[in-house]
């Protein structure tokens, strides 16, 4: 489902030199799987998240998602391939404020070129346990409710990939146990290839395989 060959991420310092974040990274995750990726702040892993999801390129390198590799896709196919390939969950979840919790779901699925996108939004907020809450503001709802929007966003087309950038690091205990058990379930689910991005140990052991970036290197955690 995923591969990455010899992906290099480099950036400008301020000194006027190359700063590399990724230096030949390499990844084979087949499809159904699940991968935490783990690493300091800095290390590269949310870069990495970011060339996953095609929302930039590498320097050097080569990223296939099912099969489709995504350099040879101009800027129109790329969010056309998101849109319905990819999902992703963001820590800061990223809602639109004046609109309802149904409303930031069914866009994403009118994007992504759903037939009924209002129908699905309801079914996708219902799996996420908000049936309730579908016109209740973003501001008027508690930052895990705010979450599981964003995971229904995520998900509404059910996307056969899963991209989740530190998705609990904005909520306490309570409520980050819960988003992580329903990221999950839905990825058991849908059968999407899940990737996350964590700090949190607890998180990673539970997730098929973790590795770790090492000074832009990728080794077994």
């Amino acid at each position: 489902m995923i591969r990455l060959t010899g992906i290099t991420k480099e950036f400008p310092s301020p000194a006027g030199e190359r700063l590399r974040v990724l230096d030949q990274v390499n990844l084979e995750l087949a499809e159904g799987g699940s991968l935490a990726i783990q690493g300091p702040s800095g290390s590269g892993k949310s870069t990495l998240l970011g060339i996953l999801a095609g929302l930039e390129p590498p320097t050097s390198g080569r990223v296939e998602i099912s099969g489709v590799d995504l350099g040879s896709l101009s800027e129109k196919e790329l969010a056309r391939f998101r849109a319905r390939k990819q999902g992703f969950v963001f820590q800061a979840y990223h809602l639109l404020q004046h609109f309802s919790a149904l409303q930031n779901v069914a866009i994403a699925a009118e994007i992504a070129g759903l037939v009924e996108p209002m129908k699905a939004a309801r079914e996708a907020l219902e799996r996420v346990g908000l049936a309730d809450r579908t016109a209740h503001l973003p501001g008027q709802l508690s930052g895990g409710e705010c979450q599981r929007v964003a995971i229904a966003r995520a998900t509404v087309a059910r996307p056969p990939v899963l991209l989740c950038d530190e998705p609990t690091g904005s909520l306490d205990l309570a409520n980050a146990t819960r988003v992580f058990d329903l990221l999950l379930d839905l990825h058991r689910d849908l059968g999407s290839t899940l990737v996350l991005v964590t700090h949190d140990p607890s998180l990673s052991a539970r997730m098929d395989r973790c590795l770790r970036l090492d000074h832009g290197r990728m080794v077994e955690a």
